[in-house]
Formats: C-alpha cells, sequence, structure tokens
C-alpha cells in the first residue's frame, strides 16, 4: 500500500497539500465542510500528521504552560483538567510550573519562558504578586497569555474568573440569614484580586443588611500552623458566630481551631467557604461550599489562548470572561431547630 501523506490527501481531495495541511491544523482559514471532508478522508486511510514535523516547519514547540501556585487546592486540578481536555485536540502538550506562592519565581518562570519554549502561557498569579510588569512585559513581547482565576483588571490581557464578588455577598448574606450577627472573613494578605473582590462583596453584604458589628477581616497565610495560631487568638478573644472562607484551607483551619476550643459548628459558629473539594461533603459537619466552575475556567482559557496562538480574533466577551459559581448549603450554615 502506498504511504498515506498530505500529497495522497490533497490528491484524492481534488485540494492544495497547504489547504491540507491547514485544515488538519484546524485552521480558521479553512472552511468547516473542507475540515470536515479532510478529517474523514484522513481518518479512512488512516493517515496520522507528524506534529514533530509539523512544529518544526512552523517554528513552533507545540506546547503550552500553565504556571499556579499550588497543587494541593482542588479547584487548580479541576482547572488543568479543563485544558487537558483542549490541548491534546490541537496536537499542543501541556507543561505544568509551581510557583509556590512565591512572586520571584513567577517572574523567572515567565522570563524563562519567554526563549521560545512554549507557544502560549495561562496564568494564575501568586498572592506575593503586587506588581505585574513580568506579566505586561510577556504581552508586550506580543506572546499569547491568558490569565485566569487571579488576574489584573489593569492589563490588556484576557481574564478568566468566577463571579466572585456576587458570590461572597452570597455566602455573607447567607450567613447573616442564618442568624449570624458577627461575621468575620477569612480571606489572603495582600493584594490578591479574587481576596479583594470576596472582600468586597462580603462587606457588601453587611453594609446591606445593616450590620452594627463592625467587619471582622482576618487575613491568613498559606502556613496552617500560623493560621491555626491566628484563629486561636481570634475565637480565644472575639469569637464571630460566623466564617466565610475566602479559600477551602481556611475552612479547614477553622474546623480544627474550632474542635480545639470546643466550639460546635453550626450552633455557635457557621462556616461558609469556596470549595471545590469533593470531600467538603463529609466533613463534620459537611461544609456549606461555593463551587467554582474550576474545569470550565480551564477550558475557556484554554481556548481562548489557542485562539491567540492561531492570531484569531477574540469576540469582546472571551477578553474578560465571567463563569458563574453556585452555592452549596450543607451542614455547617444549618439553621438548628430550637
Amino acid at each position: 500500500m502506498d504511504q498515506v501523506n498530505l500529497k495522497k490527501l490533497a490528491k484524492e481531495l481534488n485540494l492544495a497539500v497547504s489547504t491540507v495541511s491547514r485544515a488538519l491544523r484546524d485552521s480558521h482559514e479553512i472552511s468547516p465542510q473542507t475540515k470536515e471532508r479532510v478529517r474523514e478522508l484522513a481518518e479512512k486511510l488512516g493517515f496520522q500528521p507528524n506534529p514533530h514535523a509539523s512544529s518544526l516547519r512552523q517554528n513552533k514547540s507545540k506546547t503550552i504552560a500553565v504556571i499556579i501556585p499550588e497543587i494541593e487546592n482542588n479547584f487548580f486540578s479541576q482547572v488543568i483538567n479543563g485544558i487537558e481536555s483542549v490541548s491534546p485536540t490541537k496536537g499542543y502538550h501541556v507543561l505544568i510550573y509551581l510557583t509556590h506562592e512565591d512572586y520571584n519565581k513567577e517572574r523567572d518562570m515567565l522570563q524563562l519562558l519567554r526563549n521560545g519554549r512554549v507557544d502560549g502561557v495561562m496564568v494564575s498569579v501568586s498572592n506575593t504578586t503586587t506588581s505585574f510588569e513580568h506579566i505586561d512585559a510577556w504581552r508586550q513581547a506580543g506572546l499569547p497569555l491568558v490569565l485566569f482565576d487571579r488576574t489584573c483588571d489593569e492589563l490588556d490581557v484576557p481574564n478568566i474568573m468566577t463571579n466572585d464578588a456576587e458570590m461572597a455577598f452570597k455566602a455573607t448574606e447567607h450567613l447573616l440569614k442564618r442568624g449570624c450577627k458577627r461575621v468575620a472573613f477569612l480571606g489572603m494578605g495582600g493584594n490578591l484580586s479574587i481576596s479583594n473582590r470576596r472582600k468586597a462583596g462580603y462587606l457588601a453584604a453587611l453594609e446591606k443588611y445593616k450590620i452594627a458589628t463592625p467587619p471582622q477581616v482576618i487575613e491568613l497565610t498559606a502556613k496552617d500552623y500560623i493560621n491555626r495560631e491566628t484563629l486561636h487568638q481570634v475565637f480565644s478573644q472575639q469569637p464571630p458566630d460566623g466564617v466565610f472562607a475566602a479559600i477551602e484551607k481556611f475552612a479547614v483551619n477553622t474546623y480544627e481551631v474550632c474542635k480545639e476550643l470546643k466550639l460546635h459548628i453550626p450552633k455557635e459558629v457557621k462556616v461558609v467557604s469556596f470549595s471545590n473539594l469533593q470531600a467538603a461533603a463529609l466533613f463534620d459537619p459537611a461544609l456549606s461550599t461555593i463551587i467554582q466552575p474550576a474545569y470550565d475556567i480551564g477550558r475557556e482559557a484554554a481556548n481562548i489562548l489557542f485562539k491567540l496562538i492561531e492570531k484569531k480574533i477574540l469576540m469582546p466577551f472571551e477578553k474578560k470572561m465571567v463563569l458563574p459559581s453556585q452555592l452549596i448549603e450543607r451542614a455547617s450554615t444549618a439553621e438548628l431547630i430550637r
């Protein structure tokens, strides 16, 4: 049997070799009908394109990078799954880089990747990132870049996120409607975008419901032992009767301290948290959570990045995409029957 290659496909379809090549790369220059014809014949004849040879011809690495602050948080695992649902269909590999919440590592990683090692990058910034010059330098170089979850509104790059402020408002409102009078907000220190948005939603709810007690904003860290010490002091002095945690780690710390101090959840303290952890339903008591569309965030971020790599024009909604989260009420915020 003759070797099946681009020339053979082109001859069978009466198309130019370049047209067949672009169709197999899903180029926007080729009509959907032509793409379908090419794919059907390629599948029928068992044609397998050589991604390595293709990348050499195009001067492409066929690799994208994802820079995230941590992997412990279940949210980022689901984001990566969403990205991986797209990248193979484009013939791309994914490199994962962890900053461990370190701005210097984040900056150095982006600098390293500018040498052509990858064709594009997705970034969720660290909680110690206060300057975005390293990200703007990548943008000014004309290199494809997408920010997700932890973003920067000031930069003219695509941002993919969830409705943090709205869901923070709903979470705080949920606690207030359950009878809480002293709701504490547990956020990450620094100038992290998601913490700022979630704090804004928390404060807006307190203002709407005219809560007389001053807001109790508690800044925590990435280190559990420091968080437990801080919360132990808070609960020993001015114990809140409601806790809204910006990330699931802080909810876990709250459960640990409440257990140490023999504070009953939800009788004495009600807890709600942003969390994509499936095991949250197995907490004792089950944790009320705000579930982010992590998989969808990853998938949409990847789709947009590939549009940039392929030099396609983004639609206005793709430049700042907000995907809705969902509040799941469980036992940790239950209204006890008297």
